[in-house]
């Protein structure tokens, strides 16, 4: 039962009475629950609309072609509220924020619907038989899967959920319809390391090639672990290791299967002070979103954009500067020395921002606060240049806010300095470098 929020001007629903209020109860016989529901059945040419309004019901029928909208609009982008997770897994990022941050950050999510919108990874915790049936009837794909451990024992054990192992079942159902998997592990030293992570890449690789990639990321830990599971980070040299592990298997798949299927993240190439794999490697960046094949894509789209420079598009004079976390430090230092040497009257500045609001385990550049970068940027001596450009990652996604709840214009402020936020993307960074529009 979903309540209708507005109605677009001039639209089919509009032309056919719907009005804001109404409760939208069925499409064509079928029950609305969210927007899943929604969006399928109004793929139909045909779509009578089964409608409360006040004491009575009303049935609307709208012809329209086939994937058209009927101009309809909701409360929530789900039609209803997101799922809460219901796991305790012993790695949980959202358990170890500090106290006094936005209420939002501390929302778990584990949402299938999520999963098929915008990439999300969930855990199958919260799905049922029927919530598989109509994944399997919709045809949603692809499914992102947090799977952690194959063994059903461990899995329970590391998300302590008692179905998290019963629900690994629901990844074969998927697969044998022909639904597209992904899969992420998070890696736990001494948990599902070694041999756990052996038989889970064993395990995993049965599902090809319903399910194309695995990422192999290791589980984030900042300062606020009190009573919690006592997790260590890895070693330079046990990144080492599990890189050679992942890609012995990752080798043996792509001869067995033509596709590689398991990755390393980044950060395990960065800690490990290893050079990161080329982009052929990645393939298709199946898993960019987890880091993995970030730093490799960003540097290609760089060079490339590098390569197609016009010498009128090379500044006679501009000094600007980047502020970054310490994973990406190395190749954005790197990057713009090559842009400095390419064009004589550009200078770039590069600071490293230590994560000193979460600790020194976590290095990405996304999780940086502007709490962190004013305070490092503020000390005499730090050249800023006419502009300082940071990464949209480091902002929520309304991008009106840094993790510790100081907006962009407040940081401006304290910096005495413009502020602009690139994309992950190395071919606007350098045009926003140099002022290419």
């Amino acid at each position: 039962m979903v309540t209708i929020t507005g109605v677009l001007p001039r639209s089919r629903a509009a032309k056919n009475g719907i009005q804001p209020g109404d409760i939208l109860l069925e499409i064509n016989g079928y029950p609305i629950r969210d927007v899943l529901d929604y969006r399928f059945r109004l793929t139909e040419k045909t779509v009578t609309l089964k409608l409360h309004r006040e004491a009575e019901l009303i049935e609307v029928t709208i012809r329209k072609g086939e994937y058209d909208d009927i101009g309809l609009e909701f409360g929530t982008p789900l039609m209803d509220k997101k799922h809460r997770c219901e796991n305790g897994c012993i790695f949980c990022f959202i358990d170890q924020n500090p106290e006094g941050m936005r209420e939002s950050i501390y929302f778990k999510d584990d949402d299938s619907r999520l999963s098929f919108l915008h990439g999300n990874y969930i855990t199958l915790t919260n799905l049922h038989d029927e919530d598989i049936d109509r994944i399997l009837e919709m045809h949603i794909s692809p499914i992102n899967v947090s799977v952690h451990t194959t063994n059903p024992e461990l899995r329970v054990k590391m998300m302590k959920n008692k179905r998290a192992g019963q629900v690994l079942s629901y990844m074969k159902r998927m697969a044998d319809a022909g639904t597209k998997l992904r899969g992420q592990i998070v890696l736990c030293k001494g948990i599902n390391d070694g041999e756990e992570l052996d038989r889970s890449m064993r395990d995993l690789c049965a599902f090809y090639p319903a399910l194309d990639s695995v990422s192999v990321v290791p589980a984030g830990l900042t300062r606020y672990r009190k009573k919690l599971h006592p997790l260590e980070a890895f070693t330079g040299e046990e990144c080492r290791s599990i890189i050679k592990q992942i890609n012995t298997f990752g080798d043996a798949c792509r001869e067995k299967y033509g596709e590689r299927i398991f990755y390393a993240a980044d950060e395990f190439y960065v800690k490990g002070e290893l050079p990161l794999p080329d982009g052929e490697y990645y393939g298709e960046y199946t898993q960019i979103e987890n880091g993995v094949g970030m730093l490799t894509s960003f540097e290609e789209e760089f060079h490339t954009m590098l390569r197609m420079l016009e010498d009128d598009e090379k500044p006679s004079a501009r000094e600007v500067s980047v502020a970054t976390g310490e994973a990406a430090y190395g190749m954005i230092t790197r990057l713009t020395e090559e842009l400095e040497r390419e064009c004589p009257g550009f200078t770039c500045h590069v600071h490293c921002i230590k994560n000193n609001f979460f600790g020194g385990h976590v290095t990405v550049t996304g999780l940086l606060t502007g709490q962190d970068i004013a305070e490092q940027l503020s000390v005499p001596g730090r050249k800023l240049g006419e502009e300082l450009f940071l990464s949209r990652t480091t902002l929520r996604s309304e991008g009106d806010l840094f993790l510790c709840g100081m907006s962009p214009a407040e940081l401006e402020e304290k910096l005495s300095t413009p502020i602009t936020f690139t994309e992950s993307d190395g071919a606007e960074f350098l045009c926003r470098l140099l002022g290419i529009e």
